[in-house]
């Protein structure tokens, strides 16, 4: 027995337009009645999808939190440590959503190197002057969604630690009840390199968070 992940459903705006659209749409998921291109309904060890936070979550957390209650639902929380590469990575995945670089077609995630490098060539230009705000806001909205589903069974992962531990998707597997398996991804990151080289504007960069307590991004990453 397998697991199943629908993808991000709530990516659709009419699904999350309210509390009874969310109900609905998470009912279809756990009743096994989701049929898209991603949907395993065969594959009934762990069936889940991916939940971003600004994708009606927090607006109606009271709800949903009663909804994980009375279903049973865990929930994994997964979290970047360093939120200025998760900036970088969002800003050019808008961007590609117009540009479209991959032969006019718009890939959040690539499996081969080849369009990882082609997509990997936008920098973009991060606004330094509200940095350090926005920087604030994504820490806060995290506290407040971990806060709104304490009572929810949830476990905190962290992007990081996924890529660099292997010993993290044991425990993974391990919260979700699941066997373990040795677990491999054919997705390619596409910013893999210093971050220096992936912002137009890095100097910029370097002189708002320098001194802050957030100048820790500029130094602390991972290698790929």
């Amino acid at each position: 027995m397998l697991t199943s992940s629908n993808g991000e459903i709530f990516s659709v705006k009419h699904r999350r337009i309210n509390i009874s659209s969310i109900v609905s749409t998470m009912d279809r998921v756990y009743n096994l009645d989701w049929f898209t291109s991603a949907s395993k309904n065969e594959c009934s060890a762990a069936v889940g999808f991916k939940w971003m936070m600004n994708q009606g979550l927090m607006e109606h957390h009271n709800d949903i939190a009663e909804y994980f209650k009375k279903k049973g639902v865990s929930a994994i929380f997964l979290i970047r440590r360093n939120l200025l590469r998760r900036m970088i990575s969002i800003l050019a995945n808008s961007y590609d959503r117009n540009a479209k670089l991959l032969n006019g077609t718009h890939k959040s995630h690539v499996h081969s190197p080849a369009e990882a490098k082609i997509l990997a060539k936008y920098k973009p230009t991060i606004n330094a002057t509200l940095l350090i705000p926005e920087l604030k806001q994504i820490e806060q909205t995290t506290a407040k969604a971990i806060e709104y589903f304490k009572s929810t069974r949830h476990i905190v992962f962290y992007y990081e630690d996924l890529i660099t531990n292997r010993a993290t998707l044991k425990e993974v597997q391990e919260f979700l009840r699941l066997a373990y398996r040795e677990l491999t991804s054919r997705q390619v990151k596409i910013h893999s390199g210093p971050l220096s080289k992936q912002v137009e504007n890095w100097d910029d960069v370097q002189k708002a968070l320098k001194g802050t307590s957030y100048e820790r991004f500029l130094h602390s990453d991972y290698r790929m």
